[in-house]
């Protein structure tokens, strides 16, 4: 198999869902002790979270460059960036290096789009669900996104940095998130977006009355696929 780097550490609970996905996966078809070639480069959340309150994304860029220059150097022959925010950077990223990157917007979209879903609920950051990086790859395939309300936007992200990060999962908080996904389907959402990838540490499949997207799975596969190919 081809060796995969992830950008990781952002934050490092998603990172680490990453890594058992792919490892329970990869076991799964190879028997065994089998276990995939996967090399991690962890950046600090603190710091990038920062530069993007402070809207410096130039400096963003350069340190997501180095991890994937980092990671190429290792010997990585597909990179994914286990976030979803600085998805918004992904073609910046990609133009600079040589190793093939697998977007977690195309494959969340491609998933969504084999549903025949014609409008879909996101949920994520707050700088996720007020920017237009999902918006305008889901235009590209023919759906539309739509988010919550302020107020839950700030309930949203308020869970996912000040719970999720930290691996903490409490009741009041799923039921909160299940709530706002019924508002969405209410705004007639067919599906939704967990669109952070620590969002799946908090609800599941069958935590949704609409089809559920979680990108952290999705992408993790897509990873495993192409790595497998």
């Amino acid at each position: 198999m081809k060796k995969i780097g992830i950008i990781g550490g952002l934050s490092a609970e998603s990172t680490i869902e990453y890594y058992k996905i792919l490892i329970k996966e990869y076991n799964k078809r190879e028997g065994g002790a089998a276990s995939p070639l996967l090399i991690i480069d962890s950046l600090n959340l603190e710091e990038l979270v920062n530069l993007v309150r402070e809207d410096n994304w130039d400096e963003v860029v350069s340190i997501i460059l180095q991890s994937a220059k980092n990671l190429e150097q290792a010997g990585a022959e597909v990179i994914i960036i286990a976030t979803n925010t600085v998805h918004k950077i992904y073609d910046k990223i990609q133009e600079k290096i040589d190793t093939p990157m697998i977007s977690i917007l195309d494959v969340t979209a491609e998933a969504a789009k084999s549903m025949n879903l014609k409008k879909v609920g996101l949920l994520g950051t707050i700088f996720t669900m007020q920017s237009d990086f999902f918006h305008k790859v889901f235009r590209e395939y023919g759906m539309e996104i739509i988010v919550p309300n302020p107020e839950n936007q700030k309930f949203v992200n308020e869970v996912i940095f000040q719970e999720l990060t930290f691996h903490i999962v409490t009741e009041e908080s799923k039921q909160g998130y299940i709530e706002v996904i019924k508002n969405l389907q209410e705004g007639g959402a067919e599906g939704v977006i967990l669109g952070c990838t620590e969002i799946p540490l908090l609800i599941k499949k069958e935590d949704s009355p609409i089809p559920v997207f979680d990108t952290t799975t999705l992408h993790a596969m897509a990873a495993l696929e192409y790595a497998l190919r």
